[in-house]
């Protein structure tokens, strides 16, 4: 599929992302409203007919682990994945068709699950060259809003997806909540930058012109003496839209007078090219797309994490080459860090943002797509609404096939092993994140609902989160507490920050010792009295609270330029987020129970809770293969992140294949003969050298049966890698502390089904009346279980002229009744009304247009 859009919400190193989550409160979670079978992996489009159901069977028992003995990865082509479906060679294509393959999917009489979470770009270098005799168009601000002209979205739905998706303009996603909230603003903006090619061009050329470039007689820019070509990084694989995307966006950037070098390249090639250091000129433009990993509540980090420096993605050279406008910046940041009282102050500041962000165009979106993941009718699998297969954190918790326990399922993906594996700075593509995601205790601990957005806990029962009065949070679950308070202060004790020489944390009251510090937030966990007893990594080392320490230590000590393992690529990561993060503290071991200070907040208290649990960003990481891993790099030898890597011409550091695992192999017996305790001053107080002995020889007894050093707390273990062959095999892990049917309660998703019956033809200054129906399998939609149904009326220049709320008439039957006055608004001509449904049980939101024409009285 693509590179993942990071949407992290807990976890002590992805802190700074926990903001993309809450829109409203839901009602009881759909999870709650299901039967306790396995998930069936079918829901239809709102607008076709199910697909063909599992065929009933007898449950069988659950065990400890996933449903499964063995999954087994391999890399399938996208263009044969329904003929090798047909042919029993995989099980399930989890990266996904796009829609346009839909028919193909019913013909073949597949199973399939549906997602909305995949979006589709053109991702711009505003670097300035190196070279200055080399010119980068994109490096002016302007020439890149301009291009929002040239491209025709409506085109590229019809002739790349058969006009099943829908066009996207904005960093948020057309489908979830946040567009909802935003309708008005986003369709006069998408109409203010419609296709206008003559627009685009005559802006491009004067640009081009202030920038030093000339026109040659055929058109042809020129800049000393030589053409200016745009080298175009063109995705050749994913779900095969990309190039027709990337061939379209280059014959019009060619209409404008540029020359495209065409660089037809795979997610492994194209990777270290975009990735690598921006000022080169190795590439100017790329075939984006990303997917989500689970539904986004309130998408206000996605203006940071697009188009800003503190962007969680600033592993990304590029980000810090935009030239950012600085109001932009500071909106982007605000939004992230949640710098407002109110939710309508958020949506205030988003519909700022909206133009802003098309102002900049550092990423032109194109297309937020349908996904299709095709299956076996035997297999069974719950499924994110945004995130899919693929991406879904439940996912390896419920794959299995129909009324079975066990079995061995084959499962398709695009790509493997694109970047190299570990858990601090390493691959993060849609289909090894999928494979981290089964070796995973969820995500940091919690498992995110698939229907709404919400959290639930896998390792613990309860948590409390205070707020400081009059910030606009609520809650919904009962395993959350929500409390309220005038001013949280932090503990004299807390941990704030980190002396990297002496390798301690620092307390509040050193830190500030005139003047308490304060919080918008603290989150309260307390783990169950078993649980260092209970869980355990894959190689047999049990969970402890090293592990839960190792990961702020690590989020402090890359950052610190005095520490032994310091990383300029991790200081963007790590100033955003200091921006939300004010202390943390361990006030027992036995119960775990952790507080975490923030001031930074999601609307939704299940998305404020901050568990430690040991996730980074791309993986679960102990601290035993850490320390390993710590010292290969302190060497010189190796290095987390490919930033570092590539400056020092060394290995990336990889857990799965490749150089790495010699150098890793050898620090691993170092380790063992120093009974070597990372930061020893902090760390020792949990670890003896009598500990660390047996959790490296633990980890010496599986790399030398499993030949990796991917090591999670999941229900499936990594048994096979090949990153050669670009192979995979997990297995059940059978010491996994939880049964495989603790989360069969996800059923389908109760996505409401509209449509809409009224007069085909209006007249002007007369009423027209249209009746909206809601359904779920149906039958009418409960009004308790429904938010609201809204109306935006569109005239002929896709112009808002009304919106508001539909009348309930009955359940599951609303009216919209437009009066003379608002119809004397229309000119004759083809208009439209917006229906747009925001239901409880599901986070994303209905729409359905209704064509009608105006004519005069």
């Amino acid at each position: 599929m693509s590179r993942n859009r990071l949407m992290t919400i807990f976890g002590v190193l992805v802190a700074i992302a926990m903001l993309a989550t809450a829109c409203a409160p839901a009602a009881t979670p759909a999870a709650t409203q299901a039967p306790a079978t396995a998930a069936p992996a079918t829901a239809a489009p709102a607008t076709a007919a199910p697909a063909t159901q599992a065929p009933t069977a007898t449950p069988m028992p659950p065990h400890n682990g996933g449903w499964l003995d063995q999954v087994v990865f391999s890399v399938v082509d996208n263009s044969s994945a329904i003929t090798q479906l047909q042919a029993n060679a995989i099980d399930i294509y989890a990266g996904g068709l796009a829609a346009a393959d839909y028919p193909n999917i019913q013909k073949a009489g597949l199973n399939y699950a549906e997602s909305s979470g995949l979006q589709y770009s053109i991702m711009y270098n505003p670097a300035t060259f190196t070279d200055k005799n080399v010119l980068n168009p994109f490096s002016d601000k302007k020439i890149r809003e301009a291009t929002n002209y040239l491209y025709d979205r409506n085109y590229i739905n019809q002739e790349v997806y058969a006009g099943a998706n829908l066009a996207k303009f904005f960093a948020i996603t057309t489908q979830f909540p946040a567009y909802a909230n935003n309708a008005a603003v986003a369709a006069g903006l998408e109409a203010q930058y419609a296709y206008n090619p003559d627009k685009a061009k005559s802006i491009i050329a004067d640009e081009m012109k202030t920038l030093g470039a000339t026109q040659d007689a055929s058109g042809k820019f020129q800049f000393q003496g030589k053409p200016v070509t745009l080298n175009f990084l063109i995705r050749t694989d994913s779900d095969g839209t990309r190039k027709p995307i990337g061939d379209y966006v280059a014959t019009q950037l060619e209409s404008v007078g540029f020359t495209v070098n065409r660089e037809y390249k795979k997610s492994s090639e194209a990777s270290p090219i975009w990735q690598g250091d921006p000022t080169t000129g190795a590439w100017n433009l790329y075939t984006a797309a990303y997917s989500a990993t689970s539904i986004d509540r309130e998408e206000k980090v996605n203006f940071q994490e697009y188009y800003a420096p503190d962007s969680i993605q600033g592993t990304n050279p590029f980000l810090a080459n935009t030239g950012i406008d600085p109001t932009f910046a500071k909106l982007c940041d605000d939004l992230a860090n949640g710098n407002y009282t109110s939710l309508a102050d958020r949506d205030k500041m988003m519909a700022q943002a909206l133009p802003l962000s098309l102002q900049d165009s550092l990423m032109v979106f194109l297309i937020d797509g349908k996904n299709f993941v095709p299956m076996q009718k035997n297999v069974q699998v719950s499924y994110d609404l945004a995130a899919g297969v693929e991406g879904a954190y439940v996912a390896p918790y419920t794959l299995r096939f129909a009324g079975q326990t066990g079995g061995s399922l084959k499962w398709g993906a695009p790509d493997l092993f694109t970047d190299p594996w570990n858990p601090i700075a390493g691959s993060n593509w849609a289909w090894d994140q999928a494979n981290h995601n089964f070796t995973a205790m969820g995500y940091s601990g919690v498992m995110p609902d698939p229907f709404t957005g919400l959290q639930w806990p896998i390792v613990f029962d309860k948590a409390t989160v205070t707020a400081t009065k009059g910030l606009p949070i609520g809650k919904t679950l009962d395993w959350v507490t929500l409390n309220t308070a005038d001013t949280i202060t932090v503990p004299d004790d807390a941990f704030v920050d980190w002396d990297a020489k002496a390798q301690t944390f620092i307390t509040a009251k050193t830190k500030s010792p005139d003047k308490p510090l304060t919080a918008k937030i603290m989150s309260s966990v307390t783990y169950p009295s078993d649980l260092f007893d209970k869980v355990t990594w894959h190689d047999g080392t049990k969970l402890s609270v090293a592990d839960f320490l190792m990961g702020m230590i690590m989020t402090f000590d890359r950052a610190n330029k005095d520490s032994a393992i310091y990383d300029d690529q991790a200081v963007p990561n790590f100033q955003s987020f200091q921006q939300g993060f004010v202390a943390f503290r361990i006030t027992s071991t036995s119960p775990l129970t952790v507080e975490y200070y923030a001031n930074v907040y999601a609307a939704d208290a299940e998305l404020d809770v901050y568990t430690l649990y040991p996730w980074y960003l791309y993986g679960e990481g102990s601290w035993h293969v850490l320390a390993v891993s710590n010292l290969a790099e302190a060497a010189g030898e190796l290095a987390y992140s490919t930033d570092k890597a590539t400056a020092k011409k060394i290995e990336w550091t990889n857990y799965v294949g490749g150089p790495s695992l010699d150098v890793l192999s050898k620090y691993l017996d170092q380790a063992i003969s120093q009974k070597y305790i990372p930061y020893a001053p902090t760390l020792g107080k949990y670890i003896t050298a009598d500990d660390a002995v047996a959790a490296y020889n633990n980890l010496k007894t599986w790399y030398g049966a499993h030949q990796n050093f991917w090591v999670g707390t999941g229900p499936y273990i990594l048994d096979k890698a090949s990153t050669t062959e670009k192979t995979a095999t997990m297995t059940r892990y059978d010491k996994f502390a939880y049964s495989s049917d603790q989360w069969s309660a996800f059923s389908t998703p109760k996505v409401a089904v509209v449509a809409v019956d009224g007069p085909a033809q209006v007249t002007t200054g007369q009423e027209g009346d249209f009746n909206v129906s809601v359904t779920f399998n149906n039958a009418p939609y409960p009004s308790a279980e429904v938010t609201s149904v809204k109306y935006l009326l569109f005239d002929a220049t896709n112009t808002i002229v009304n919106q508001g709320d539909a009348t309930m008439a009955a359940e599951g039957s609303y009216k919209v009744a437009l009066t003379a006055d608002v119809t004397g608004k229309l000119t004759a001509g083809s208009d439209k009304l917006v229906i747009v449904v925001v239901a409880k049980p599901v986070a994303i939101p209905t729409f359905f247009t209704q064509q009608f024409v105006t004519v005069a009285p």
